[in-house]
């Protein structure tokens, strides 16, 4: 049991009246009407997913940093990252073909690397979408931050970023330690 002090009770008032508008708000914001669309609802890579019987995906290890080992001092070979990448989108009221457009962009330079182009229906009702998941075998050449720039155009829908997905690559050194880091070498 907390037991408040007159000081206390007061700030408590303040935080139920908070609450309270929070709640009328929330409601307020579910209740607007669908105007424009469509609407990403997750973007995101991940180990692999499963799609159940029912047709409802399970997402396994959802993941945005992959850890690369080699005997050199920075990343000399080109790696392959193996991931499936989960793009969702909600229609709202939008009817009709897009285009998905996944570009890479390059931690250091910011080049944008070769561009994937995916073509996608929206149509139904505005809690309809569309579900892309991808199996991905991704080159990485550098350690650092890859940028994947998710853009949608289509029909009477201009060209716009939807948002950026991060996957970030950290290399490590590993290799035989020399006499001095070894520290089981005592003297």
């Amino acid at each position: 049991m907390v037991v408040l002090g007159a000081g206390d009770r007061a700030a408590h008032g303040e935080i139920d009246k908070a609450i309270r508008f929070s709640l009328v708000c929330l409601y307020d914001v579910s209740a607007m009407p669908i105007t424009s669309g469509p609407y990403l609802t997750a973007a995101f890579f991940c180990e692999k997913v499963l799609r159940e019987a029912d047709g409802v995906l399970t997402a396994v290890r959802i993941v945005d940093r992959w850890n690369i080992n080699g005997p050199t001092e920075t990343l000399t070979a080109p790696a392959i990252i193996q991931a499936s990448i989960v793009i969702m989108f909600k229609s709202g009221v939008y009817r009709g073909n897009a285009q998905l457009t996944i570009t890479p962009i390059t931690p250091q330079t910011n080049a944008k690397m070769q561009v994937i182009v995916i073509p996608v229906l929206f149509e139904g009702e505005d809690d309809k979408g569309v579900t892309i998941v991808a199996p991905l075998a991704f080159p990485v050449q550098e350690d650092g931050i890859y940028w994947f720039e998710l853009s949608l155009s289509g029909q009477a829908l201009p060209a716009r970023v939807v948002t950026a997905i991060p996957m970030r690559i950290a290399y490590l050194q590993i290799g035989p330690m020399s006499a001095q880091q070894n520290p089981t070498n005592q003297q």
